[in-house]
């Protein structure tokens, strides 16, 4: 079984739940991904910033964070991630992206990290966006709000 659950900052318009359930199960059951406990949580940059300077030593922003919590060989996944709403704003911004579409993508994006997927050389993150972009094409990332 899949459980997708979020929670969301209260200064924040957080996306609907049942979009998020939505499209983390297009991209878990794309993968043959039958069980997962997955919590979504929307903040703000510093809330990411705090978690990349505690866990990857990092002094900078980001707009996502993918958390594994289970061993990686091991068939049901079990994770965290941790999505900006300010960054995918400006991001949205800067790529000229509806900013719906923006935080769609984030959503995919950990989901494939938490499978197992990288983007750590050019050609990790080539893949990466082909199958964001796959994903994308195949949902309503404009009900995310």
């Amino acid at each position: 079984m899949i459980q997708i659950v979020s929670d969301c900052d209260p200064n924040l318009h957080g996306p609907k739940k049942s979009q998020i359930q939505h499209i983390a199960n297009k991209v878990l059951e794309f993968h043959k991904i039958r069980n997962a406990e997955i919590s979504f949580i929307f903040g703000d940059d510093d809330l990411l910033h705090r978690l990349k300077k505690k866990f990857f030593n990092k002094n900078l922003f980001t707009d996502v964070i993918a958390f594994r919590l289970n061993d990686y060989k091991n068939e049901q996944i079990e994770g965290e991630i941790y999505i900006s709403l300010v960054r995918a704003k400006e991001n949205a911004t800067v790529y000229k992206e509806p900013y719906g579409k923006e935080v769609s993508r984030l959503i995919i994006h950990a989901c494939l990290h938490l499978i197992g997927f990288n983007d750590e050389t050019e050609k990790q993150k080539i893949e990466m966006t082909e199958l964001e972009n796959k994903f994308l094409s195949n949902i309503e990332w404009r009900k995310i709000f």
